[in-house]
């Protein structure tokens, strides 16, 4: 059909390209220190996920993003995730960079773990967010996945400043920044349901991660391992370096 008899046609692929990581690096990262885990997350994992989102992320009276994903039907709900995240897949660029890593605990799926920034090239700037599922608030899950993320950032991918923002009425998600070492970086303002929002800015720089890695390794509990990091870091390169 449309070719020569006895000519197999391979429709431009390689045997270098005999896999999904092959072609995309960030499907096979993942970043680990004892039961806790981040990870790319396939469509399987994805759904897993959504079923977390759907039970709640929060108090149903508190709407703590910008944009109210969270609220809606377990359906709704469930569906936002898959539809944000089919949408920032391609983002792990050099020039625009949208990292979106599920975390797992012993295996299960409990939250989302992000981290984005433009002119990553050049500026090597991200800023961090992340959403947990309710029913795993208060076990301090916020605090290792943040601290494991900024490993990967910084020790993996080179990074020289990563931010982080809370409005100011999301305690719990100002609690992680300063057990991580956040250091405030002022106010922004937003809106959020129609109206002002003010919005605390927190920043890590690299020479302050550096002298919080002993804290971090308490933190975690066990060293870092890794898989799929120097490729990745590799896609992230321009063409200059």
């Amino acid at each position: 059909m449309g070719g020569k008899p006895g000519i197999r046609y391979r429709f431009g692929m390689t045997d270098a390209f005999d896999s999904l990581v092959s072609i995309w690096p960030a499907a096979g990262l993942r970043v680990r220190a004892g039961d806790r885990e981040l990870r790319w997350p396939d469509d399987d994992l994805l759904v897993k996920l959504a079923a977390v989102a759907s039970r709640g992320v929060h108090d149903p009276d508190r709407m703590p993003f910008n944009f109210p994903w969270t609220r809606g039907t377990e359906l709704e709900v469930a569906r936002n995730v898959l539809t944000y995240q089919w949408s920032v897949r391609k983002r792990v660029e050099p020039k625009d960079l949208l990292l979106e890593l599920a975390v797992l605990v012993d295996g299960e799926p409990v939250g989302m773990q992000g981290a984005g920034g433009r002119n990553w090239d050049v500026l090597h700037e991200v800023e961090t967010g992340s959403w947990l599922g309710r029913e795993f608030h208060g076990r301090g899950i916020g605090t290792r996945m943040r601290v494991l993320m900024l490993h990967l950032l910084f020790a993996g991918l080179g990074a020289e400043h990563v931010t982080s923002t809370a409005m100011q009425d999301n305690p719990e998600s100002t609690a992680v920044s300063l057990k991580a070492g956040y250091e405030p970086d002022g106010i922004l303002r937003d809106v959020r349901d129609g109206a002002p929002i003010e919005v605390n800015r927190w920043r890590m720089t690299r020479a302050r991660w550096e002298s919080l890695r002993e804290d971090h390794a308490r933190i975690l509990g066990t060293p870092v391992e890794s898989d799929g990091v120097e490729a990745v870091r590799a896609a992230l390169q321009s063409p200059a370096e």
